[in-house]
């Protein structure tokens, strides 16, 4: 019985009159020879350089985008925040419907405490939002914080105090690591695309330090592109009040006819504004679906950063905590304070949390709704918004000025405004003027916009050598919560009180980051903690006795030959680690050889 032929031609092996079909020899059997090396060898047409230059390319296009979805994702939960706030003050301070809707439920009560919850609990963020980022990694604490703010936006369907409180005060532990865990992001985005870009550079190939000054264009690009979608959310948040709420609401001959004193004159928050501010009530019904809206938009936020950003770090960087300790992640917060350049940053970092929530309250209600009544809100702080947006691009002028110019120019803006409100006493129901307040919406955003890009420009600046800047970024909000935190204490204070305040911290602020400025240019010394080396004890897939994975093949040399190159790692991040820096003699693990084809294409 004859044997089948071969189901498949063997690839490569030809016959005398050059067919295939396995001529040469067996079937099942390799060429040898010549012929094995045209079976195995590299594609012809292969070019190895373009291949390289496609990979980098499609890497940088996936830095834009995670770039993008971290902007949209913020902007989508601070609109969907902000609006239901806003719809929610009003609809409660409404004294009718408290009575129809809840009756004896006390909803005012629970919105004190719910603001409590938002405003009282990052006090103490300092003390766990390092350990977060460190133990779940940037990206997923992220997405975390942005699903406890869809929990709050949740708990609006069914108003109770078992629901409003334990969930705001969920909100205010998800403040300060959200913002740590963005600021981190983007920086470090900003530092992987200068790798991308320069990949063909010595120091980036052989992973060692850029030169100071590297990364900053990229970085000033992405904090502006993440602010400019930021400031959409203040315009976006409207919605709710511009396609719902609007219609319900009484004209301003109604609600202001008991305030008589507005602006620089008024004293607290809207005094004599009438208690019932709504025509009629809104269906239940109507209710659910704007709220339903909302939910829908903050799990839109969910899923882009779930699915579009990547991870800031390789694995083995993101979990580098367990290497140094538990107690050291909690300490290094508090030891960064030695540094006297934040030091000097701090009424800067207080000011920037008190401008934000004097616009959105001072200003907006003591002025543009004592004037021109609640319905003005909205359209207030859509120029703010707008505004903000549009001259977010002018924090590109650092690209070539130096960075004082936007840092001085931000509070510069800032101060003269506040000296015109110091004299400005508008008029209950006079809408003659009303060109007025939008203007200095505008050119208040203006403000706004240079303060928030150039200060974090500036941190990633200062702490170029740093990949993680998660410690200085926590820093950074956590002082911006605590003036959030004094702001709510003050709310009634008189307008004069509050524009004094305003003052004083302006010119704190610029006098200390001046000083600071002038410390840097005289070369005085200043401190970083340092941490120390990972020493893994731990014995799994990832770390092992003799394993080090956060340390890289450049950094074993540079050890063997300097005994104290601990100092150039001040912080313990050092460079990003290689888990394929095994020596000749290790067996290396599929995750090593997983990370390696993902970071160096074209390695065999």
């Amino acid at each position: 019985m004859e044997a089948e032929p071969a189901l498949y031609p063997v690839a490569g092996a030809l016959g005398p009159s050059g067919e295939e079909a396995g001529a040469g020899g067996p079937d099942g059997v390799l060429p040898e020879g010549p012929e094995l090396d045209e079976f195995v060898g590299a594609y012809p047409d292969y070019n190895e350089e373009e291949e390289e230059h496609r990979y980098y390319r499609r890497k940088r296009l996936g830095v834009i985008k995670n770039v993008v979805a971290a902007s949209l994702g913020a902007m989508l939960t601070y609109s969907v925040y902000l609006g239901l706030l806003e719809m929610q003050m009003i609809l409660h301070y409404d004294e009718t419907y408290r009575e129809v809707k809840y009756g004896s439920m006390g909803l005012p009560d629970i919105d004190d405490k719910m603001l409590m919850g938002i405003n009282v609990t990052p006090v103490v963020a300092l003390l766990y939002t390092p350990v977060l980022i460190r133990f779940f990694g940037t990206k997923w604490v992220m997405f975390l914080a942005v699903g406890i703010y869809a929990l709050f936006v949740s708990t609006n369907y069914w108003e109770r105090y078992y629901t409003l409180v334990p969930s705001s005060v969920a909100l205010g532990v998800a403040i300060v690591p959200l913002w740590a865990s963005l600021g981190n992001y983007i920086t470090r985005m900003s530092q992987k695309y200068y790798e991308y870009v320069n990949y063909k550079e010595e120091h980036v190939e052989e992973q060692k330090r850029p030169p100071r000054g590297a990364h900053t264009p990229y970085l000033v690009i992405f904090q502006t592109i993440f602010y400019s979608f930021f400031h959409l959310s203040f315009a976006c948040a409207q919605g709710p009040m511009i396609f719902f709420l609007n219609g319900y609401l009484y004209e301003m001959n109604h609600t202001l006819y008991y305030v008589r004193n507005c602006g620089t004159d008024s004293r607290g928050i809207l005094v004599g504004f009438n208690k019932t501010v709504l025509q009629s009530l809104p269906r239940s019904r109507n209710l659910i679906v704007v709220e339903s809206v909302l939910m829908s938009m903050a799990f839109l936020a969910m899923v882009l950063i779930l699915a579009l950003c990547g991870s800031a770090y390789r694995p083995t960087e993101e979990i580098d905590l367990r290497s140094v300790g538990w107690g050291n992640i909690f300490q290094l917060p508090f030891k960064h304070m030695r540094d006297y350049r934040l030091r000097h940053l701090f009424p800067y970092f207080i000011y920037t949390g008190f401008e934000v929530l004097f616009m959105c309250t001072g200003f907006t209600l003591g002025y543009g709704v004592c004037s021109m009544g609640l319905e003005r809100l909205a359209p207030i702080l859509i120029a703010y918004g707008l505004g903000g947006a549009v001259s977010s691009s002018l924090g590109l002028f650092q690209l070539c000025l130096p960075r004082q110019v936007p840092l001085v120019a931000g509070p510069s803006v800032h101060l003269l405004l506040i000296l015109a409100l110091f004299f400005w006493a508008p008029k209950p129901c006079v809408l003659s003027h009303s060109w007025l307040f939008y203007a200095v919406a505008v050119l208040w955003s203006v403000g706004s916009a240079l303060n928030k890009i150039s200060i974090s420009a500036l941190l990633g600046i200062l702490y170029e050598d740093k990949e993680r800047q998660d410690f200085v970024f926590t820093i950074y909000h956590w002082w911006q919560a605590l003036a959030i935190f004094a702001v709510y204490l003050g709310l009634k204070l008189p307008m004069k009180a509050k524009l004094a305040i305003m003052l004083v911290t302006i010119l704190g602020s610029l006098g200390s980051y001046l000083w600071m400025e002038a410390k840097l240019k005289q070369r005085v010394g200043y401190r970083l903690p340092r941490i120390p080396r990972p020493q893994h004890k731990v014995c799994g897939y990832r770390y092992l006795e003799d394993d080090n994975s956060d340390e890289t093949g450049s950094e074993s040399e540079r050890d063997s030959a300097h005994s104290q190159a601990s100092s150039d790692n001040e912080e313990g991040d050092g460079e990003p680690p290689r888990a394929g820096a095994a020596g000749p003699a290790k067996r290396r693990y599929p995750y090593e050889q997983a990370l390696d084809g993902e970071d160096a294409p074209g390695q065999e």
